[in-house]
């Protein structure tokens, strides 16, 4: 008789059937992504576990185990080197990466913003990691490389290719399974410099609550998640938007409004350069412009810089004003 591999309980759990399945514990995802990142499961496994999960959808409890094993994969800095901690994973298609300036402007203004994301998994989107060349910004290639460059310009994005390899590998069998996987959610959580605070963007509303929740259970002390647009870390200054935050383990919901009466379309191109062309007054956006200083605002919001949203969006249209033209 054939014994039972190791992981086949956690596809059980998972697969038994509308009346015998059930979501994972805590401690469950937490030991069924430690014996994956161990490379203790057969592909075969991999896949049916991953399908199973996007079918069901996690849960907090599963968001929260996944990410303490996935923490513990990686040498993860306690120093808290970083301010903000920012996750960009989905890539933009409708409208280019404008929360970029954001970041940009956050660290030209003080705030140590740390981004890390993956890119190539979704065809037809623009991802950050191409667009900080037009910039002139240096990717880092490691955790050290990352931690230099936030002591020494505030601002460093490092892919997840560089610091969890089996993750990236996870998100980039997209193409082969025609679907995202909760690696996608999990990743924007992983806060490698276990930053005080974490601003997230989600594409499907739903995803905002499970977020929020499973920060707190990861005791993050402040975090903020909002459906970005296209699914990244950006307010669409076209729509209200509703912010749902942790703030020293209490839970709060706010909702930001649209700054204009009528939708702005789509541009027919993207162009990755018209950032550095924005940033440098070159041209004129009042979409982009927007959007770079709402972005800002929330996250000045977030990290008690202002105390109301009036007064983020003020320090945030301040900051914009008085940007260094010349640094990209």
């Amino acid at each position: 008789m054939t014994q039972e591999h190791p992981f086949a309980q956690y596809i059980r759990i998972l697969g038994k059937g509308k009346k015998g399945s059930r979501p994972l514990s805590e401690d469950e995802a937490y030991q069924a992504m430690s014996m994956i990142m161990l490379d203790q499961v057969e592909p075969i496994q991999l896949g049916a576990f991953l399908m199973l999960m996007r079918v069901k959808e996690e849960t907090e409890e599963e968001l929260a185990g996944f990410v303490r094993a996935a923490r513990e994969s990686f040498q993860q800095d306690h120093s808290r080197l970083a301010d903000l901690d920012w996750s960009s994973y989905a890539g933009k298609r409708r409208h280019l990466p404008w929360f970029l300036l954001s970041t940009l402007l956050l660290a030209d203004n003080g705030i140590k913003v740390f981004m890390h994301g993956a890119e190539g998994h979704t065809e037809g989107r623009i991802y950050t990691r191409n667009v900080l060349k037009v910039l002139g910004i240096q990717e880092a290639t490691n955790l050290q490389q990352a931690q230099q460059q936030l002591q020494d310009n505030n601002f460093s994005y490092l892919s997840l290719e560089f610091f969890c390899p089996k993750l990236f590998g996870m998100i980039n069998l997209r193409p082969i399974m025609g679907l995202r996987s909760p690696v996608h959610t999990l990743a924007r959580l992983l806060n490698p410099f276990n930053a005080p605070y974490s601003l997230q963007g989600i594409f499907h509303p739903s995803y905002r609550q499970v977020h929020q929740k499973a920060a707190l259970l990861l005791q993050q002390p402040h975090m903020a998640v909002l459906k970005g647009e296209g699914g990244e870390t950006e307010r669409n200054p076209d729509v209200t938007c509703l912010v749902q935050s942790v703030h020293d383990g209490q839970l709060s919901d706010e909702e930001w409004p649209a700054l204009f009466a009528r939708r702005h379309i789509k541009p027919d191109t993207l162009e990755p350069n018209q950032l550095a062309q924005l940033w440098r007054g070159e041209i004129q956006d009042e979409f982009a412009e927007a959007s770079v200083i709402a972005t800002a605002a929330v996250a000045l919001k977030l990290l008690g810089k202002a105390v109301s949203q009036q007064q983020a969006q003020d320090m945030a249209q301040d900051y914009w004003l008085n940007r260094a033209v010349s640094s990209y």
